[in-house]
């Protein structure tokens, strides 16, 4: 049992080492599992007893270390605002919850192989692990950082082929590969059988470096057809801890002065961070902003550039006299309910403000999981979060500038959704404007993470991706992935570029997560199957 932890040790340390920001190292990925399914077969094939128990261990162990190496700094956000103990423990919330689901996966493999043959358990296992992530990306508690074809981020020349899979179609890749060579060293390891080598490991080559070559002359023969449209993000560094304490205006007349050094007379976006217009809690009256202060000094900034818009983050809010939606929150004072956002809004040089409020929200700090369970809104409260004070809205909106230019104003934490970003595509962006704020997380690999995981969405909708960050990263990222200008962490500055805007369709963007859909499929005739074997022994 002690080789099997060390064989499950060794699965978590090459999951890490492939992850991203590490350079290079993705390739790691498509044999990092079959250590640990080389535990697990030994357990099967020795009879061990409650051998499924101890399957769901290893597997859990795997995915613990794995997740906490590789996510280690959503600890720098929760310990600003609570006591370390305290952090410690809600930290180890998303490392446990992701590593309880993937045991779950090997546990129902485990099940599988009691019954049913190895080929169509590895299936299985394929399947549950699958649907696994697609539930991870879909119900309240919601955090699909670790997804595993977003491990490709960081070798993007790699799978350019994502553009008609999305990252499922990594998932499925890395999974493939995998299987391929725990089969092949099953073989020889533990049923000491001979290997027909040339054959074997022509196999798992083809398996590897097809797609990879696939995606080179994809990579390599990909041209952008010639739409340019002239873009200023702007990172201003304001402290996230201070932001409240400073005044309101200065944050604003920094935000021009900053716009300013890059702009151009035909410069027709500028792109602000997430919550970079300020305003005193609640946030800004929506339906009163052009009365607003920063409005109006954002306007007449606009005077300069003819077809200039500003797209920033904004925190708003709208007031109702009824209760209108279920975030709402009663004003005694007033007999009327709130709605706070976390929001994007395009002002331009017309009277006309768009606004897009935030729909992916963080579980316990932006909303809390699980609506009906009430009763845990003072434990979440204490803990530092916002939580109920967030609406939301149910799709995505676009915002149109008078020259007709869609741009899909994702904020933070939503540009690791593939699915909800293709959505702003379908519905008429021309480029992708990520707006965010990863101060919280400090100097760690949680900021290139995020940035990493932006060169996803470029590909999957062949988008450029202008990123506002906050304090860094900040970057233009083209069609093919690559970041062709970024800035440096922790210091106030601005980029500017010509950006080439695209209405074609891939196929990943028309279709969606159609594999996930597929894997979710056979999860559920692989439950059946468990749940009709199971009534027919008793």
């Amino acid at each position: 049992m002690k080789n099997s932890y060390r064989l499950a040790f060794l699965s978590a340390f090459l999951l890490w080492l492939g992850w991203p920001p590490i350079p290079y190292t993705a390739p790691l990925l498509l044999v990092a599992f079959v250590p640990l399914l080389l535990a697990v077969e030994q357990l099967i094939l020795d009879g061990t007893a409650k051998r499924g128990r101890k399957i769901f261990g290893l597997a859990f162990c795997t995915g613990f270390l794995w997740n906490t190496a590789s996510i280690y700094w959503v600890y720098n956000a929760i310990s600003a605002v609570m006591p370390a103990y305290i952090a410690v423990f809600i930290s180890l919330i998303p490392f446990g919850l992701a590593a309880l689901l993937m045991a779950l996966a090997f546990r129902l493999y485990a099940q599988l192989r009691k019954r049913y043959g190895l080929i169509v358990s590895l299936v299985g296992l394929i399947c549950f692990w699958m649907s696994y992530e697609y539930l991870h990306q879909s119900w309240d508690l919601a955090f699909p950082w670790m997804t595993l074809g977003n491990g490709f981020a960081n070798f993007h020349q790699l799978i350019q082929w994502y553009e008609y899979t999305g990252v499922y179609g990594g998932t499925l890749w890395i999974w493939l590969c995998n299987v391929l060579l725990f089969l092949l060293l099953r073989k020889k390891l533990l049923l000491k059988e001979p290997l027909v080598l040339p054959k074997s490991i022509a196999g798992f080559a083809a398996l590897v470096l097809i797609p990879c070559a696939l995606s080179l002359i994809r990579y390599f023969t990909y041209e952008e057809h010639v739409n340019p449209s002239n873009v200023v993000v702007v990172q201003p560094n304001v402290d996230p801890y201070a932001k409240w304490t400073m005044p309101i205006t200065e944050q604003v007349d920094q935000l021009i002065a900053l716009s300013r050094t890059k702009a151009q007379s035909n410069t027709e976006f500028f792109i602000w961070p997430e919550s970079a217009i300020p305003e005193r809690p609640p946030g800004v009256n929506e339906e009163e902003i052009r009365s607003n202060t920063n409005y109006l000094d954002i306007r007449q900034f606009l005077d300069d550039y003819r077809n200039g818009n500003v797209l920033s983050g904004i925190e708003s809010m709208l007031i109702y006299d009824t209760l209108a939606t279920p975030s709402a929150q009663k004003l005694e004072r007033l007999s009327k309910y709130i709605d706070v956002f976390n929001a994007a809004v395009l002002i331009d040089n017309s009277s006309k403000v768009q606004f897009y409020h935030k729909s992916k929200l963080v579980p316990g700090v932006e909303q809390l999981p699980f609506a009906s369970l009430s009763f845990l809104k003072p434990l979440f409260a204490a803990f530092g979060g916002s939580t109920g004070s967030y609406g939301r809205q149910a799709h995505p909106t676009v915002f149109y500038a008078q020259s007709g230019i869609g741009a899909a104003p994702v904020i933070c934490y939503e540009s690791i959704w593939g699915n909800y970003v293709a959505q702003y595509v379908k519905d008429g962006a021309q480029f992708i404007a990520i707006v965010t704020n990863d101060a919280w997380w400090g100097n760690t690999s949680g900021k290139s993470q995020h940035l990493d995981y932006a060169k996803l969405r470029a590909i999957e909708n062949r988008r450029w991706v202008a990123r506002s960050a906050n304090t860094g990263i900040s970057a233009f990222i083209n069609q093919r992935g690559d970041i062709v200008a970024k800035t440096k962490w922790w210091e106030p500055a601005a980029l500017k570029a010509d950006i080439n805007l695209n209405e074609a369709i891939t196929f990943y963007t028309a279709t969606g997560d159609y594999i996930a859909y597929v894997a979710c499929i056979g999860c559920l005739v692989y439950l059946v199957l468990l749940v009709g074997t199971l009534r027919r022994q008793q």
